[in-house]
């Protein structure tokens, strides 16, 4: 911990940044837009095939155009690209406060993910990991540490708020936010980053000058040549779709056990808790060892995770639960080192917005599958079991690609 709060005191404003940035991005993740999957379905006669395939849809259209709006981050000043962001945030609150049929809504759901899901987290990790070549764990750990108080805090009082002034002006209250308070801290957060960039800038250049083929960077073109990204990929992607298909689902996972809805967005604490401790304690590991040595036991908790809620019916299974799940999500900021590590930052924003692209692309099927299961009557459990087989071959994929490397 000391060694995160001297890494904090020295470089506390832009860490802040990536950390206010991951908690603003909350209201374009699926365990957040999840909370309001019920209403939404009421109101627009919905069943969970339906639901999910409008997800799915929205979702998908902003996987397409995330290799080029996220590539813009290599091109345009973080400033600007920020701002930028903050305000497709702000119009895709109002669209989906706003939505009257079927068709608002997909266009809801693309800018929710485009704007949240998609490029506010990709500012968030690429930022950390090209701005900070020394303490990359430390900073990808610290900004992580947003989303998990997101996650941790919004979802109840995403519920209540809703039992208080219902889902469309609950997300008009979040629309204001962004625009009046969030956008313009963002802002002031990024206050000296024009003498950041130039410092990255004169490292790049020292660091070709030493040599010319070690110290350059892999270009996107490259990397999609290399057999090691596709041999990663399945297992990389699994927590985006599985992780995700739970969230969209959890209410209904809960109706299906016999639980209250508070009581399972109540306990999202845990995974919030479990998530950030175990991404802070991963950073100074990366930062030693490099990510790359702890990759191949990314899955082993979601693994676990997906067994104990199938195998019991017992509410406080939820607790067991949420703790292998939120280890499992702490686990991401290995991802955004290891691309680092491998392929250099030159051009990180290119091969990030790739990669964002398809996981956001994964995460659109995970709720669809499981909307599919649910209606063929096949149940959870069976959805669950399901997953857990894919992630254990997804890690033998992992273990072989990361065994190629060397």
């Amino acid at each position: 911990m000391l060694s995160y709060l001297r890494f904090a005191r020295d470089n506390w404003r832009f860490v802040a940044f990536g950390f206010v940035l991951t908690g603003t991005s909350s209201y374009g993740q699926t365990f957040f837009i999840g909370i309001f999957g019920p209403d939404v379905q009421a109101r627009f006669s919905l069943d969970h095939t339906e639901w999910g395939t409008i997800y799915l849809i929205g979702t998908l259209a902003s996987a397409m155009i995330l290799p080029w709006t996220g590539k813009l981050i290599d091109q345009v000043d973080l400033r600007r690209y920020t701002l930028a962001v903050c305000g497709l945030a702000v119009l895709a609150c109002l669209a989906m406060a706003t939505a009257q049929n079927v068709i608002m809504l997909v266009v809801a759901i693309f800018l929710l993910r485009q704007s949240g899901q998609g490029l506010l987290s990709h500012i968030a990790s690429t930022s950390m990991a090209r701005y900070h070549e020394h303490g990359r764990g430390k900073a990808l750990a610290i900004a992580s540490f947003g989303e998990g108080i997101g996650e941790a805090i919004l979802p109840v009082l995403a519920v209540l708020l809703i039992v208080a002034i219902g889902w469309r002006a609950s997300y008009g209250v979040v629309a204001i936010i962004l625009a009046v308070g969030l956008t313009p801290f963002l802002l002031w957060l990024l206050k000296g980053h024009t003498q950041r960039h130039a410092g990255y800038l004169q490292r790049r250049e020292s660091a070709r000058q030493e040599t010319s083929e070690t110290a350059r960077s892999a270009t996107r073109a490259e990397v999609l040549r290399d057999t090691r990204f596709w041999l990663l990929m399945p297992g990389l992607l699994a927590p985006a779709m599985i992780v995700t298909g739970l969230f969209f689902h959890h209410l209904n996972l809960a109706d299906a056990k016999g639980w209250s809805h508070l009581w399972i967005a109540g306990d999202y604490f845990i995974y919030a808790i479990f998530g950030s401790a175990m991404a802070f304690v991963l950073g100074p590991l990366i930062d030693r060892f490099g990510a790359v040595r702890f990759l191949p036991w990314k899955l082993t908790p979601l693994i676990l995770a997906l067994v104990v809620v199938a195998q019991f019916n017992s509410p406080y299974v939820l607790w067991p639960y949420f703790v292998l799940l939120g280890i499992s999500a702490g686990t991401h900021v290995l991802v955004t080192a290891m691309w680092a590590e491998i392929y250099g930052v030159d051009h990180l924003g290119a091969i990030k917005s790739l990669v964002t692209a398809l996981e956001v692309f994964a995460s659109a099927i995970g709720p669809v599958l499981i909307g599919l299961m649910l209606d063929q009557g096949w149940g959870f459990s069976t959805a669950l079991y399901i997953f857990a087989g894919y992630s254990v071959a997804a890690t033998v994929l992992l273990m072989f690609a990361l065994h190629r490397r060397t």
